[in-house]
C-alpha cells in the first residue's frame, strides 16, 4: 500500500498546480484526519510526508512503569532504549510506522482528495487576491455550462466567468483567444470552490489601461479624476496634473498618439475623449462637451442643471448621436446638461419666470381669501 500511496502522491504533485511542500503538508494532515476518523483517537499522533512521498509517523506517549494502553503509553525500559535520559512521567515521541496500516485506504483517499481540493482553492485564492480591482490576461477555454452567453477563462489555473452583461457589445470571442479582463470580484464559496468574476465593460478597464500605457499616471504625476463610459462606443476621461508645467492631456495622448492608440486598440476601436478636469464646475462642464467649445455655461443650482450655449452649427455635435456626448458629459461632471443654441436660454428663463409667477398666483388663490365677501379661491387665473 505504501508504494501505491507514494505513486499517488507523485501523480497529485504533477497534476495539481500546487507547490510540492503544500501537497506534502496537505497529504500529511489528510492522513491524520483519516486515522482519527477511523479510530476515534490520534490527538497524540504526528505525520510527515517528505518530497519523495515517504511517510513518517510519531506518537507522543507517557513514560510509565506498567503499560495499560500501548497507544498512549510506553514502559520506562522501552523509553530509555530510545532516550537514555527518559524518566517516569515524561512524554516521549515514538516513531510508529504501524499506525499507517490502521488507516483505511478508502477513507484516506476520500479525505486526501477533499483536502487537496481545498488546498488548491486556497492556493489559487492567495495567488489571485492581489489581482482584485486589476487587469489580468486570460485565455478563453469554453462557454459556461449554466449560461451559453457567458464565457469561462483560464487565469493561470483559476477559472473566471465573463457574464453576458460584462461583455462589450459587438466584441466577438472564441475559444483559445487571449483576452485582457478586469477582476471585480473573487469569492470562496462552500461547495462551489473559487468564484472569479471578470468584466470587459467596467469603467476601471479604461482606468487600468491608462495606468499601463501612461507612466505619468502610474507614477502619480497625472491623476484620473473621473471616467464616463459606454462600452464599445465611447468614453470620456477627465485628467489633471499634480505637477506644475505638466500637460496631462499630452501625456495621455503620447508622441504621435501612440499611447492613446494602444488603449483604443485594446478596446477594439472604442472612442476616447481626454478631458481637462477643472475645480470650477462651469469650466469642467464646458471641457466635458469636447470636441465642442461652448460659448457660455450657466449653472442652475435649483435642479443642478448646466445650461450650455453652443453655436447653432455645433448643436448636433454637442448633443451627439442619440444624445451620447451630452449624456457622457453629464455622467462625468455630475451635472444635468441642457445644450442650447443662442437665444434659447433667454426663452427658457422667460418660461421659468412665467411658471414661477403662475405658481405664486395659484398659491395665493388656494388660500381662500375673502375680499368684500367675494371668495377668490375658485377664480380661473388662466383667464387673465
Amino acid at each position: 500500500m505504501r508504494s501505491e500511496f507514494q505513486a499517488a502522491i507523485s501523480q497529485l504533485t504533477s497534476e495539481k498546480k500546487l507547490p510540492q511542500d503544500v501537497v506534502m503538508e496537505t497529504v500529511a494532515k489528510a492522513l491524520l484526519a483519516a486515522y482519527q476518523k477511523s479510530t476515534g483517537r490520534g490527538n497524540n499522533v504526528r505525520i510527515e510526508v517528505d518530497k519523495r512521498g515517504d511517510i513518517r509517523i510519531w506518537a507522543a506517549k507517557h513514560v510509565v512503569a506498567v503499560v495499560g494502553d500501548a497507544n498512549e503509553e510506553i514502559s520506562l525500559g522501552e523509553a530509555q532504549q530510545l532516550n537514555p535520559k527518559a524518566a517516569l512521567g515524561e512524554m516521549i515521541e515514538v516513531e510508529s510506522p504501524a499506525i499507517f496500516n490502521r488507516i483505511p485506504a478508502q477513507t484516506a483517499k476520500q479525505v486526501i482528495l477533499q483536502r487537496i481540493r481545498e488546498a488548491e482553492q486556497e492556493y489559487l485564492y492567495e495567488s489571485l487576491k492581489d489581482k482584485l480591482d486589476d487587469l489580468v490576461l486570460g485565455i478563453i477555454v469554453r462557454r459556461s455550462d449554466k449560461d451559453k452567453d457567458a464565457w469561462v477563462l483560464d487565469l493561470n489555473g483559476a477559472e473566471a466567468l465573463l457574464e453576458a452583461r460584462e461583455q462589450v457589445p459587438g466584441e466577438k470571442y472564441r475559444i483559445g483567444q487571449r483576452l485582457r479582463v478586469y477582476v471585480y470580484d473573487i469569492r470562496k464559496s462552500q461547495g462551489r470552490g473559487l468564484q472569479v468574476m471578470v468584466s470587459r465593460t467596467h469603467r476601471n478597464v479604461v482606468k487600468r489601461l491608462f495606468e499601463l500605457e501612461v507612466p505619468e499616471i502610474f507614477d502619480g504625476y497625472v491623476e484620473i479624476k473621473g471616467i464616463a463610459r459606454e462600452p464599445g462606443s465611447r468614453s470620456k476621461v477627465a485628467v489633471w496634473a499634480r505637477q506644475e508645467g505638466l500637460d496631462p492631456i499630452g501625456s495621455c495622448v503620447g508622441v504621435r498618439g501612440t499611447r492613446i492608440n494602444n488603449i483604443v486598440n485594446e478596446l477594439n476601436g472604442e472612442k476616447i475623449d481626454i478631458i481637462l478636469w477643472d475645480a470650477d464646475p462651469a469650466t469642467y462642464v464646458a471641457n466635458a462637451l469636447s470636441p465642442v467649445k461652448p460659448q457660455q455655461v450657466d449653472l442652475r443650482e435649483s435642479d443642478h442643471t448646466a445650461l450650455v450655449t453652443v453655436a447653432e452649427k455645433q448643436l448636433s455635435l454637442a448633443i451627439g448621436k442619440d444624445g451620447q456626448n451630452a449624456r457622457l458629459a453629464a455622467r462625468l461632471t455630475g451635472w444635468r446638461v441642457d445644450v442650447l443654441k443662442p437665444g434659447d436660454q433667454a426663452r427658457e428663463e422667460d418660461i421659468a419666470k412665467a411658471g414661477a409667477e403662475k405658481e405664486g398666483l395659484e398659491e395665493q388663490a388656494s388660500r381662500n381669501v375673502q375680499v368684500g365677501g367675494l371668495d377668490l379661491s375658485g377664480l380661473d387665473l388662466d383667464a387673465f
